[in-house]
């Protein structure tokens, strides 16, 4: 039995995953428990507009999930994720195992950096870089309001 690490990404149906995201989301852990994985990490990356449309959808979520399998088990994970009505689409890499530590901590603190940028944006005032002579390399940061900006 050789178990791999493989990085899966996966394009569920926005309108099913927005009805139940725990149920759409929780599949994904369901079906590699039950071919005998691990899911190491899995979290929502995006929602986003597609470039084309796939089987009639225009916008997707999309899935990030590190899982350890049987590199025999994959085959019947795939076909198994190919049956399923809200996973639109999906694609398994498999990871260098010298970088599934360094892989799995960068995605998990992708997402809390994210958020946090989140709330910096929004708590962040208009800011403008004025310079205060031609001459001089002199530069001040200043607050300008949003109806002063031009």
């Amino acid at each position: 039995m050789s178990l791999n690490v493989y990085e899966g990404l996966f394009i569920f149906d926005s309108d099913l995953y927005a009805k139940g995201p725990d149920d759409v989301s929780g599949q994904v852990t369901r079906i590699i428990e039950q071919f005998g994985g691990e899911v190491l990490l899995s979290r929502l990356w995006d929602e986003r507009k597609l470039a084309y449309p796939i089987k009639g959808h225009r916008r997707g979520t999309y899935w990030l999930a590190y899982l350890k399998i049987d590199s025999l088990k994959v085959k019947e994970l795939t076909r198994q994720f190919q049956l399923s009505d809200s996973v639109i689409r999906f694609l398994f890499l498999h990871v260098d195992p010298r970088l599934v530590e360094t892989l799995v901590e960068h995605a998990r603190a992708g997402h809390l950096h994210a958020g946090e940028q989140q709330v910096a944006e929004e708590t962040q005032t208009p800011t403008e870089t004025v310079s205060l002579s031609e001459n001089e390399n002199i530069e001040e940061t200043i607050d300008v309001p949003d109806e002063v900006k031009v």
